[in-house]
């Protein structure tokens, strides 16, 4: 088979499954394990592919990022069982913190009848805590007017100025090897602001933010336990081996 016959199969491949594995590719294409790697670096250098640890996935728009009107019904069923699954964890008495973001903002509800004192930098949040009688305490910070998410320095010390003992986190990837990610910096150390002052933290992300990988790094997968949906047992397998993992329609 030719060089460019191998790169059209790879990335076809790639098309199909989102990522795939160097073995993968040996079977489909016949040629040598090294041969593959070869083909592999190539694709990546001319910007078609991400390598990873066995293999490789797509590319993701690194930067792109949707506004909360865009992102609120997708996928709302899935994060409404997030959401639900999420509460079963919060006990009496917790503090929490509860990021911006459409998943989480899906447990709200959930949390009604508890005991709790909750803080958020999610503009969009503070109005169904007060509907649902949540004693709330909002950070200050810069509003993105995108997302309804409150970022920046003056976010980050004041997220410092509390101790929580469950942090619900949203984020915009979750990958095995590059853990947890976000477009924007700002909100990425935002988000591991909360994660340091925390217990415990959970991130809520439904199955379409799978080996996505955005611009910044909040925190690595081990950091936090997974609370999402759909995952074959396959990859329930992986995960389990890297992070407390818990799965919706498990």
């Amino acid at each position: 088979m030719l060089t460019a016959e191998r790169h059209s199969m790879i990335i076809q491949l790639l098309n199909e499954k989102h990522s795939i594995k160097i073995q993968d590719i040996v079977k489909a294409t016949a040629a040598s394990e090294s041969t593959i790697r070869r083909d592999l670096t190539d694709l990546e250098a001319q910007g078609k592919l991400v390598r990873i640890h066995g293999g490789a996935i797509l590319p993701e728009r690194k930067l792109q990022e949707f506004s909360l009107k865009e992102k609120s019904t997708k996928n709302l069923h899935e994060k409404t069982q997030i959401a639900q699954l999420a509460a079963c964890l919060v006990d009496e008495g917790d503090c929490l913190f509860i990021d911006a973001g459409t998943t989480t903002l899906q447990l709200i509800p959930y949390l009604k009848d508890k005991d709790i004192v909750v803080v958020t930098n999610g503009l969009s949040h503070v109005e169904a805590l007060i509907k649902y009688g949540i004693p709330t305490y909002i950070t200050g910070g810069h509003i993105k007017a995108k997302t309804g998410a409150l970022i920046g320095a003056q976010t980050v010390q004041s997220i410092s100025n509390y101790r929580f003992d469950k942090c619900f986190l949203g984020v915009n990837g979750f990958h095995i090897e590059l853990g947890y990610t976000t477009p924007d910096p700002e909100e990425a150390m935002v988000k591991k602001t909360a994660h340091r002052h925390a217990l415990q933290t959970f991130v809520l992300a439904d199955h379409s933010k799978k080996n996505k990988v955005s611009f910044a790094k909040i925190i690595s997968l081990q950091e936090a336990a997974l609370l999402t949906d759909k995952l074959s047992l396959e990859e329930i397998e992986q995960f389990e081996k890297q992070t407390t993992l818990k799965v919706a329609d498990k």
